[in-house]
């Protein structure tokens, strides 16, 4: 017997109840299809003026009837002739764009798109190149009406029905997104496996007993091999990984929650999780508690996207993190943060966003002196360069070099011995940081100890995330 047969219609009744809530009713999808087609007749008329001619297909979620629920997604691809070039490609993408979204902004995927409100619906209206197949793609975003005729030729309403659900459970356990800031499921992945694994249950089934790396070839075409964790080999490019995006973390968080979805039917893990920001008393009452010792390095955000910002972040708090390590502050965990003013959400060009390296350490002071050990006296070559090169050493605070056991050892002065002072050095600014995040980082504030309460008001939301993690 399995988990939803043990439960009798636990899982049913579950699912069915979810259904009526994410599923759009009717008047949402009609005002969306009507939303729609005046914005693909407003396109049409922008086009007419162009010198060239060009098509508009509608994409996305919204454009195969898979979309939850209060979503406001409007994906317009204006498609060019291949052979366009992308000075020019760019130049009448814009100008179509704005004029069909006046007050929209340019924003930047892989060449710059317009995005907008219409009606109440957002709005993205992304010029391409209208390729023969998804392997002559010019870039990225050509290959996006493939994967929307892939999967309006195959998925029926049952099907789409179930990638509604899918896309509500992703979001309730805060694995659905793409962006890299997530680093979770994304639509088009999502809609593959429900297709893949024939609906919703069939997935979260097959799910829980995954061992990564976990492959599927819809097609049994792939060209090369992937060293992700999921692999879903893209139907339309056999070269590209479809899941590549995805985390470990997120996988491993989907098959965490599809065994309890099992074993426990409940609609609280289809709602998403929107903490409360944390209070400094908050944050002080959790250091008192886990007696560990929080470091922040805090600095303005570089002036990018998120998709660009966040890859920087997570390398800088790597550096940062083997730096700690590497002298002796043995880190606990740690957490790139941001205070929600991302470059993508700023209200205006005076608003600059903040970020910081967050860490909880075990051990913050280290001894005045540290042990620094030679190769094993045998060695003869290596060990007489390493004795000469301290014998002579007239340093007072430096110890030997003595033999301990088979080897030479110094006891020498320890560069930093303190987290603070070495937070605050040059030392710190060394190594391995994100190239965009490096020049922001010569002008940081560091914060130790009880003082990283004070990034409450602004950070609230991420230290709660950090203090109170779910699965």
């Amino acid at each position: 017997m399995d988990d939803a047969e043990a439960h009798g219609d636990g899982l049913d009744a579950v699912l069915s109840r979810i259904r009526e809530r994410v599923f759009p009713e009717p008047e949402e999808r009609e005002r969306l299809r009507a939303t729609a087609a005046e914005l693909t007749d407003r396109t049409r008329e922008a086009i007419a003026d162009l010198p060239v001619d060009a098509g508009v297909v509608q994409v996305g979620s919204t454009a195969r009837g898979t979309w939850v629920a209060g979503d406001r997604d409007i994906d317009l691809f204006v498609r060019f002739d291949a052979d366009l070039d992308r000075t020019e490609l760019e130049e009448y993408g814009l100008a179509v764009g704005h004029a069909v979204l006046p007050d929209g902004h340019e924003e930047y995927a892989e060449h710059p798109y317009v995005k907008g409100s219409y009606d109440g619906f957002d709005v993205d209206l992304v010029p391409c190149h209208d390729v023969e197949t998804a392997g002559d793609l010019v870039s990225a975003v050509d290959r996006t009406p493939f994967h929307d005729a892939y999967l309006s030729a195959r998925l029926d309403d049952d099907l789409a029905a179930d990638v509604v659900l899918a896309k509500a459970f992703l979001k309730g356990i805060g694995a659905y997104g793409s962006d890299l800031r997530t680093e979770g499921f994304s639509g088009y992945l999502t809609e593959l496996l429900v297709l893949e694994l024939g609906g919703f249950v069939p997935l979260v089934e097959s799910a829980r007993s995954w061992h990564p790396p976990v492959e599927f070839d819809p097609e049994g075409h792939a060209e090369r091999t992937f060293e992700d964790p999921l692999v879903v080999v893209d139907p339309t490019d056999p070269t590209r990984n479809v899941a590549a995006v995805l985390s470990a973390t997120n996988l491993a968080r989907f098959q965490h929650y599809a065994r309890e979805l099992l074993a426990a039917p409940n609609e609280g893990l289809f709602e998403p999780d929107d903490p409360n920001p944390l209070t400094p008393s908050e944050v002080r009452d959790h250091l008192d508690r886990r007696e560990t010792t929080p470091v922040a390095v805090v600095f303005d955000a570089p002036d990018v996207v998120d998709d660009q910002l966040w890859p920087q972040l997570r390398r800088s708090l790597d550096g940062i993190v083997g730096g700690l390590n590497d002298r002796g502050f043995d880190v606990l965990r740690a957490r790139a943060v941001t205070d929600g003013a991302e470059a993508n959400d700023r209200d205006g060009p005076d608003e600059t966003p903040r970020a910081a390296l967050y860490a909880e350490l075990e051990v913050t002071e280290r001894p005045a002196v540290e042990r620094h050990e030679g190769p094993p006296v045998a060695v003869r070559k290596h060990a007489a360069s390493f004795y000469e090169s301290y014998v002579d050493d007239v340093d007072p605070d430096t110890y030997g070099p003595f033999i301990d056991g088979d080897r030479y050892v110094v006891e020498r002065e320890r560069e930093f011995s303190t987290v603070r002072e070495y937070l605050e050095s040059d030392a710190a600014s060394d190594v391995a940081l994100g190239a965009r995040v490096e020049p922001a980082f010569t002008d940081r504030d560091v914060l130790v100890g009880e003082g990283v309460a004070t990034l409450a008001p602004a950070f609230g939301r991420p230290l709660r995330e950090f203090y109170e993690p779910r699965p």
